[in-house]
């Protein structure tokens, strides 16, 4: 068995999203100690920002004037097209940043597409948890409902692009116990907090088939 594993936080040593796909992860884990787990850290070993750009242009040049720099990149998205389409289950954890996602997760996103094709569904009917966080709040009623463009953008892309058989764990607030103006949000965030972490155990033991 192999579990893909993919990590998007800037800040590894507080991350949040991390803490709680850790919590699926060991469940999997667990239910599989002979398996396999393929690890990428997008927030600690960034891809180079013009990858996608010379994988793009490279597919399009005949083979024999292609230049260095996109021979490497097609080889890079066909690796990372190939590491989801070798998972038999996949941990996603991205953090919201700036109401969406972070270019490191963009640019990977795109090389997978560029590896696969546009249209591949390169975890169709894999198991999959997406973990995302996010500081503030962005449900109904909130003061800025409707700025979360990174769920519905992991939602089309991972389920509807991809085929994954998506299961999503969700913690808002995330900022409210360190930023001022937060204070009376505490309590909500804690026990937001909460749930996302029993949240996460179920979600993994169902990756695991338990």
């Amino acid at each position: 068995m192999n579990l893909f594993r993919l990590d998007a936080s800037i800040l590894p040593g507080t991350s949040t999203s991390a803490e709680i796909a850790d919590l699926a992860e060991a469940e999997w884990t667990a239910a599989h100690p002979g398996g396999t787990v393929v690890r990428r850290h997008l927030g600690t070993d960034p891809l180079p920002a013009d990858a996608w750009a010379n994988a793009t242009i490279g597919s399009h040049t005949p083979e024999e004037h292609r230049e260095a720099a996109h021979v490497e990149a097609l080889g890079l998205a066909a690796q990372l097209a190939e590491e989801l389409q070798s998972a038999d289950a996949a941990i996603l954890a991205v953090p919201l940043y700036n109401y969406g996602v972070s270019q490191h997760f963009k640019t990977w996103t795109d090389l997978v597409i560029s590896g696969a094709g546009p249209t591949t569904p390169v975890l169709k009917g894999t198991p999959t948890v997406l973990v995302t966080s996010l500081g503030g709040g962005y449900g109904p009623g909130a003061p800025r409902e409707g700025w979360d463009h990174s769920t519905p953008y992991l939602q089309r892309v991972l389920g509807d692009i991809w085929g994954a058989d998506l299961t999503i764990v969700k913690r808002e607030l995330t900022l409210a116990a360190t930023t001022p103006g937060m204070e009376a949000l505490r309590d909500l965030a804690a026990e937001q907090h909460r749930q996302a972490l029993d949240a996460g155990r179920e979600a993994g033991r169902a990756l695991a088939g338990i």
